[in-house]
């Protein structure tokens, strides 16, 4: 088994002045940066004072889940004589709090939408659950994700 590590840093940018103080006080602002890579301008969600332009972690792991899906189909798709020409993803997820103020992401649906010019259609709902076997991210979660695809046949000229 190989192991693989990964750093990052995540710089909390949204002192007003008075620090943590108050609840209402301080910004939810943030900066996660990785050597040689674009910053991500992040944030928590609205309903707990954060700014709705940044991302917030939320978003992120739903972002995290729907991209390792994508990379994992491309792959096993690409391997099976399946040329996918494009491929379009609309990810959801649903965050359910409790009144301690703990939560908990309970699911995620990924909804990818995906043109193929050639290769066997019937062969890709079997290409999406083995890219769900491989997902690091899917296998380390301890929730539901839910599979949704559409293909299309287009031709290849």
């Amino acid at each position: 088994m190989n192991r693989h590590s990964y750093e990052l840093h995540n710089e909390w940018v949204g002192n007003q002045g008075t620090g943590t103080s108050g609840y209402k006080a301080y910004s939810r602002a943030h900066v996660i940066s990785a050597h040689g890579k674009p910053d991500i301008e992040g944030s928590s969600d609205s309903t707990f004072h954060g700014d709705v332009t940044r991302w917030n972690p939320e978003e992120m792991l739903i972002a995290a889940l729907s991209q390792c899906h994508m990379l994992s189909f491309l792959h096993v798709a690409q391997a099976a004589g399946v040329v996918v020409e494009s491929y379009r993803d609309t990810a959801t997820g649903v965050l359910q709090t409790s009144p301690d103020g703990s939560g908990a992401i309970t699911e995620v649906t990924l909804r990818p939408d995906i043109e193929i010019s050639r290769g066997d259609k019937d062969s890709v709902p079997s290409l999406h659950h083995r890219a769900r076997e491989l997902c690091f991210i899917a296998n380390s979660v301890n929730f539901p994700v839910a599979h949704e695809p559409r293909t299309k046949v287009i031709s290849s000229d």
